[in-house]
């Protein structure tokens, strides 16, 4: 699912926050399933009353690691001795 496409150029890009158009954009969804992402809390986001606040920061770390959290279970199988 994590399929990225250049920023776009716009004024947007200076702030700290992204827009959820913009993020539609970049993963080429639309609208909605950019906010049924942020509600299921797969996109990082802070819903204030209708609002959904989405940091430039928190959404770029999430884009650079397709969305997988640090200790997602991804953990290296623990080594083995064998004794004889």
């Amino acid at each position: 699912m994590c399929r990225l496409q250049p920023a776009s150029s716009g004024q947007e890009e200076g702030s700290g926050r992204i827009t959820v158009p913009e993020i539609a954009r970049r993963l080429n969804i639309g609208r909605q399933a950019v906010y049924a992402m942020l509600k299921q809390g797969v996109i990082p986001g802070l819903r204030i009353g209708r609002r959904w606040i989405v940091t430039r920061h928190a959404y770029e770390q999430w884009e650079r690691t397709c969305g997988m959290r640090e200790g997602a279970g991804l953990t290296a199988p623990p080594e083995v001795t064998v004794l004889n």
